[in-house]
């Protein structure tokens, strides 16, 4: 089971149908997968919402490289 840290955004396509944008860490790396072939729009809250999602991911993957730099150092 994948057990990184992940948050699904939900947003609309230029054509305005339903789509969802994934952010994830991967390790010391924000990953943010987008629809495939698409663009996404974001209402405000929606972006609130990206916002959030980044912040907390950035702040995962910041722990996880200060973890690892702490295990180098030893």
């Amino acid at each position: 089971m994948d057990d990184r840290p992940t948050w699904l955004v939900e947003c609309r396509d230029i054509a305005s149908r339903p789509c969802v944008v994934t952010v994830l860490v991967d390790g010391d790396r924000v990953v943010i997968v987008g629809p495939p072939g698409e663009t996404a729009v974001f209402s405000s809250s929606e972006v609130e919402t990206l916002r959030n999602a980044l912040r907390a991911a950035a702040s995962a993957a910041t722990r996880h490289d200060t973890a690892l730099a702490a295990g180098r150092q030893r």
